[in-house]
Protein backbone atom coordinates (compact mmCIF):
# COMPACT_ATOMS: atom_id res chain seq x y z
CA UNK A 1 0.00 0.00 0.00
CA UNK A 2 1.10 3.36 -1.05
CA UNK A 3 3.06 5.34 2.01
CA UNK A 4 3.05 8.97 2.74
CA UNK A 5 5.20 11.36 1.21
CA UNK A 6 8.48 11.00 2.69
CA UNK A 7 11.62 13.65 2.09
CA UNK A 8 14.97 13.29 1.85
CA UNK A 9 16.80 14.28 4.77
CA UNK A 10 20.17 16.23 5.56
CA UNK A 11 23.42 15.09 6.00
CA UNK A 12 24.86 16.76 8.97
CA UNK A 13 28.57 17.26 9.55
CA UNK A 14 30.70 16.18 11.70
CA UNK A 15 30.30 12.30 12.26
CA UNK A 16 26.90 12.29 11.68
CA UNK A 17 24.78 10.40 9.36
CA UNK A 18 25.81 10.90 5.62
CA UNK A 19 22.87 11.59 3.48
CA UNK A 20 23.00 13.33 -0.25
CA UNK A 21 23.89 16.94 -0.06
CA UNK A 22 21.73 19.38 -1.06
CA UNK A 23 21.00 20.30 -4.02
CA UNK A 24 20.62 16.70 -5.70
CA UNK A 25 20.54 17.81 -9.39
CA UNK A 26 20.41 15.67 -12.25
CA UNK A 27 22.97 15.45 -14.98
CA UNK A 28 21.15 14.93 -17.90
CA UNK A 29 23.06 11.39 -19.81
CA UNK A 30 24.78 12.77 -22.57
CA UNK A 31 26.83 15.35 -20.16
CA UNK A 32 27.79 12.33 -18.09
CA UNK A 33 31.80 11.64 -18.38
CA UNK A 34 31.73 7.97 -20.08
CA UNK A 35 33.17 6.45 -17.07
CA UNK A 36 29.57 7.61 -15.31
CA UNK A 37 27.64 6.45 -18.10
CA UNK A 38 26.82 3.07 -16.52
CA UNK A 39 26.82 3.92 -13.28
CA UNK A 40 28.66 6.94 -11.27
CA UNK A 41 31.56 5.11 -9.21
CA UNK A 42 30.79 5.49 -5.24
CA UNK A 43 33.74 7.06 -3.32
CA UNK A 44 35.74 4.67 -1.39
CA UNK A 45 35.87 5.89 2.29
CA UNK A 46 39.32 5.33 3.90
CA UNK A 47 39.04 1.94 5.01
CA UNK A 48 37.57 1.62 8.10
CA UNK A 49 37.91 -2.27 9.84
CA UNK A 50 35.47 -3.60 11.44
CA UNK A 51 37.31 -3.91 14.78
CA UNK A 52 37.40 0.10 14.29
CA UNK A 53 33.56 -0.11 13.72
CA UNK A 54 33.30 -2.37 16.58
CA UNK A 55 35.48 0.39 18.96
CA UNK A 56 33.68 3.14 18.01
CA UNK A 57 30.06 2.53 18.65
CA UNK A 58 31.01 -0.31 21.42
CA UNK A 59 28.17 1.31 24.08
CA UNK A 60 26.70 3.68 21.97
CA UNK A 61 22.59 2.79 21.94
CA UNK A 62 19.96 3.89 19.43
CA UNK A 63 17.19 6.25 20.01
CA UNK A 64 15.33 5.43 16.44
CA UNK A 65 14.24 2.36 14.64
CA UNK A 66 12.42 1.85 11.32
CA UNK A 67 12.06 2.71 7.60
CA UNK A 68 12.50 6.33 8.26
CA UNK A 69 15.71 7.00 10.60
CA UNK A 70 17.88 9.75 9.70
CA UNK A 71 20.21 9.02 6.95
CA UNK A 72 17.60 7.46 5.14
CA UNK A 73 16.53 8.71 1.83
CA UNK A 74 12.85 8.10 1.12
CA UNK A 75 12.12 10.47 -2.34
CA UNK A 76 13.90 12.52 -4.90
CA UNK A 77 14.95 15.98 -3.96
CA UNK A 78 12.42 17.49 -5.37
CA UNK A 79 8.49 17.50 -7.00
CA UNK A 80 9.80 17.04 -11.08
CA UNK A 81 7.90 15.01 -13.16
CA UNK A 82 10.92 12.22 -12.11
CA UNK A 83 10.48 8.64 -10.55
CA UNK A 84 13.16 5.90 -9.33
CA UNK A 85 11.74 2.03 -9.64
CA UNK A 86 13.91 0.58 -7.37
CA UNK A 87 13.55 -4.15 -7.31
CA UNK A 88 15.23 -6.08 -4.08
CA UNK A 89 16.69 -9.41 -5.08
CA UNK A 90 16.57 -10.76 -1.24
CA UNK A 91 17.96 -14.25 -2.01
CA UNK A 92 16.15 -15.52 1.44
CA UNK A 93 14.27 -19.08 1.61
CA UNK A 94 12.02 -19.28 -1.65
CA UNK A 95 13.53 -15.47 -2.81
CA UNK A 96 16.02 -16.39 -5.15
CA UNK A 97 13.77 -16.74 -8.08
CA UNK A 98 14.53 -14.00 -11.67
CA UNK A 99 11.51 -12.58 -12.66
CA UNK A 100 12.86 -12.40 -16.44
CA UNK A 101 8.97 -10.86 -17.27
CA UNK A 102 9.84 -7.50 -15.78
CA UNK A 103 13.23 -7.24 -16.70
CA UNK A 104 12.02 -7.75 -20.40
CA UNK A 105 9.25 -4.91 -19.84
CA UNK A 106 11.95 -2.40 -18.31
CA UNK A 107 14.50 -3.55 -21.38
CA UNK A 108 11.58 -3.00 -23.67
CA UNK A 109 10.33 0.50 -22.37
CA UNK A 110 13.90 1.88 -22.12
CA UNK A 111 13.20 2.08 -18.63
CA UNK A 112 15.87 2.07 -16.16
CA UNK A 113 16.22 0.82 -12.57
CA UNK A 114 18.19 0.53 -9.21
CA UNK A 115 18.73 -2.93 -8.56
CA UNK A 116 19.24 -3.99 -4.97
CA UNK A 117 20.88 -7.57 -4.99
CA UNK A 118 21.39 -9.91 -1.78
CA UNK A 119 24.89 -11.65 -1.95
CA UNK A 120 22.88 -15.06 -1.81
CA UNK A 121 20.67 -13.89 -4.92
CA UNK A 122 24.11 -13.20 -6.85
CA UNK A 123 25.57 -16.64 -5.75
CA UNK A 124 22.14 -18.25 -6.81
CA UNK A 125 22.20 -16.33 -10.17
CA UNK A 126 25.55 -15.53 -11.49
CA UNK A 127 24.99 -15.61 -15.00
CA UNK A 128 21.55 -13.21 -14.24
CA UNK A 129 23.92 -11.40 -12.10
CA UNK A 130 26.57 -10.53 -14.79
CA UNK A 131 23.79 -9.80 -17.91
CA UNK A 132 22.25 -7.31 -15.63
CA UNK A 133 25.13 -5.44 -13.99
CA UNK A 134 26.50 -5.03 -18.18
CA UNK A 135 22.95 -3.99 -18.66
CA UNK A 136 23.58 0.24 -18.67
CA UNK A 137 20.16 0.70 -18.67
CA UNK A 138 20.41 -0.60 -15.01
CA UNK A 139 22.51 -0.03 -11.51
CA UNK A 140 23.34 -2.15 -9.04
CA UNK A 141 22.63 -1.72 -5.66
CA UNK A 142 23.57 -3.46 -2.27
CA UNK A 143 20.74 -5.21 -0.46
CA UNK A 144 23.40 -7.20 2.36
CA UNK A 145 24.83 -10.50 2.89
CA UNK A 146 21.99 -12.18 4.78
CA UNK A 147 18.93 -10.18 3.86
CA UNK A 148 18.83 -8.67 7.84
CA UNK A 149 17.45 -5.70 9.35
CA UNK A 150 20.06 -3.23 10.53
CA UNK A 151 20.30 -3.19 13.81
CA UNK A 152 22.85 -3.16 16.75
CA UNK A 153 20.69 -4.62 19.58
CA UNK A 154 18.98 -7.69 16.99
CA UNK A 155 15.71 -5.65 16.40
CA UNK A 156 13.86 -7.78 13.91
CA UNK A 157 10.92 -6.62 11.18
CA UNK A 158 8.29 -9.32 9.75
CA UNK A 159 10.03 -12.43 11.83
CA UNK A 160 13.56 -11.36 9.63
CA UNK A 161 15.92 -11.38 12.97
CA UNK A 162 17.93 -8.37 12.82
CA UNK A 163 22.02 -7.43 12.85
CA UNK A 164 22.68 -7.86 16.89
CA UNK A 165 25.84 -5.62 17.40
CA UNK A 166 28.14 -3.63 15.14
CA UNK A 167 30.09 -6.37 14.83
CA UNK A 168 27.15 -7.99 12.68
CA UNK A 169 26.28 -4.71 10.93
CA UNK A 170 29.46 -4.05 9.38
CA UNK A 171 29.47 -8.06 7.93
CA UNK A 172 25.91 -7.68 6.63
CA UNK A 173 27.02 -4.17 4.65
CA UNK A 174 30.52 -4.72 3.98
CA UNK A 175 31.11 -8.34 3.29
CA UNK A 176 28.52 -7.91 0.25
CA UNK A 177 29.99 -3.89 -0.81
CA UNK A 178 33.50 -5.86 -0.80
CA UNK A 179 31.13 -8.46 -3.05
CA UNK A 180 30.42 -6.26 -5.76
CA UNK A 181 32.95 -4.29 -5.56
CA UNK A 182 34.94 -7.20 -7.16
CA UNK A 183 32.58 -8.26 -9.41
CA UNK A 184 31.68 -4.69 -10.77
CA UNK A 185 35.01 -3.20 -10.59
CA UNK A 186 33.35 -0.46 -8.46
CA UNK A 187 32.42 0.32 -5.11
CA UNK A 188 28.29 0.26 -5.02
CA UNK A 189 26.78 3.55 -3.97
CA UNK A 190 23.28 2.96 -2.52
CA UNK A 191 22.55 0.19 0.34
CA UNK A 192 18.94 -0.83 1.36
CA UNK A 193 18.63 -3.56 4.25
CA UNK A 194 16.54 -6.57 4.46
CA UNK A 195 12.97 -5.35 5.10
CA UNK A 196 14.41 -1.97 4.26
CA UNK A 197 14.29 -1.15 8.89
CA UNK A 198 17.51 0.11 10.23
CA UNK A 199 18.25 2.10 13.73
CA UNK A 200 19.89 5.02 13.86
CA UNK A 201 23.19 3.75 14.83
CA UNK A 202 23.36 0.83 12.33
CA UNK A 203 22.59 3.90 9.51
CA UNK A 204 25.49 5.59 11.03
CA UNK A 205 27.54 2.56 10.54
CA UNK A 206 26.59 2.20 6.68
CA UNK A 207 27.74 5.31 6.18
CA UNK A 208 30.88 5.50 8.09
CA UNK A 209 31.35 2.67 4.73
CA UNK A 210 30.11 4.69 2.09
CA UNK A 211 27.04 3.50 1.35
CA UNK A 212 23.59 5.91 1.01
CA UNK A 213 20.72 4.16 2.72
CA UNK A 214 17.64 4.00 0.07
CA UNK A 215 14.49 4.16 0.94
CA UNK A 216 11.26 4.50 -0.45
CA UNK A 217 8.36 6.51 -0.95
CA UNK A 218 5.47 4.00 -2.20
CA UNK A 219 5.70 0.08 -1.23
CA UNK A 220 4.86 -1.18 -5.11
CA UNK A 221 4.35 -4.50 -4.22
CA UNK A 222 4.36 -5.05 -0.28
CA UNK A 223 6.88 -8.01 -0.18
CA UNK A 224 5.49 -9.53 -3.69
CA UNK A 225 2.24 -10.29 -2.03
CA UNK A 226 0.29 -8.06 -4.34
CA UNK A 227 -1.95 -8.93 -6.85
CA UNK A 228 -0.90 -7.30 -10.70
CA UNK A 229 -4.27 -4.93 -10.01
CA UNK A 230 -2.75 -3.80 -6.82
CA UNK A 231 0.32 -3.01 -8.27
CA UNK A 232 -1.09 -0.92 -10.55
CA UNK A 233 -2.58 0.89 -8.29
CA UNK A 234 -0.18 1.69 -5.75
CA UNK A 235 2.75 1.99 -8.82
CA UNK A 236 0.62 4.62 -11.09
CA UNK A 237 -0.75 6.56 -7.88
CA UNK A 238 3.52 7.28 -7.24
CA UNK A 239 3.57 11.10 -6.67
CA UNK A 240 6.16 12.71 -8.11
CA UNK A 241 10.28 12.04 -6.43
CA UNK A 242 8.73 8.96 -5.55
CA UNK A 243 11.10 6.21 -4.94
CA UNK A 244 9.14 3.11 -5.53
CA UNK A 245 9.88 -0.08 -3.93
CA UNK A 246 9.64 -3.61 -5.76
CA UNK A 247 10.87 -6.50 -6.15
CA UNK A 248 12.66 -8.88 -8.85
CA UNK A 249 12.68 -12.33 -6.98
CA UNK A 250 9.66 -13.60 -7.59
CA UNK A 251 8.46 -14.07 -10.77
CA UNK A 252 4.94 -15.96 -10.35
CA UNK A 253 3.81 -12.59 -8.21
CA UNK A 254 2.23 -9.58 -9.69
CA UNK A 255 5.09 -7.12 -9.75
CA UNK A 256 6.17 -7.72 -13.79
CA UNK A 257 1.94 -7.22 -14.94
CA UNK A 258 1.43 -4.46 -12.76
CA UNK A 259 4.37 -2.48 -13.03
CA UNK A 260 4.09 -3.23 -17.06
CA UNK A 261 0.35 -1.79 -16.85
CA UNK A 262 1.66 1.47 -14.53
CA UNK A 263 4.19 2.67 -16.66
CA UNK A 264 2.16 3.50 -19.87
CA UNK A 265 0.33 6.36 -17.44
CA UNK A 266 2.61 8.19 -15.60
CA UNK A 267 4.65 8.07 -18.94
CA UNK A 268 1.99 9.61 -20.54
CA UNK A 269 1.56 11.91 -17.49
CA UNK A 270 4.63 13.70 -17.98
CA UNK A 271 6.71 11.09 -15.46
CA UNK A 272 10.66 10.42 -16.20
CA UNK A 273 11.90 7.27 -15.02
CA UNK A 274 15.53 7.77 -13.34
CA UNK A 275 17.73 5.51 -11.20
CA UNK A 276 19.35 6.35 -8.10
CA UNK A 277 22.86 7.39 -9.05
CA UNK A 278 21.06 9.42 -11.94
CA UNK A 279 20.19 12.73 -10.11
CA UNK A 280 23.70 12.47 -6.89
Amino acid sequence: MAVSRRRVLAAVAGGALMGVQAPWQPVPRAERAPSDAREGAAPVPAHVSRDEIVARYEGVEPSAWGMEVPGVITALPDDRPLLALTFDACGSTGGCGYDAGLIDFLRANRVPATLFVNARWIDANPDRFEELAGDPLFEIGNHGTAHRPLSVSGRSAYGIAGTRDAGEVYDEVEANAAKLTGLLGRRPRFFRSGTAHYDDVAARIAADLGQLLAGFTVNGDAGATLTSAQVRAEVAAAPSGAIVLGHMNHPGGGTADGIAAAVPSLLAAGHRFVRLSDLS
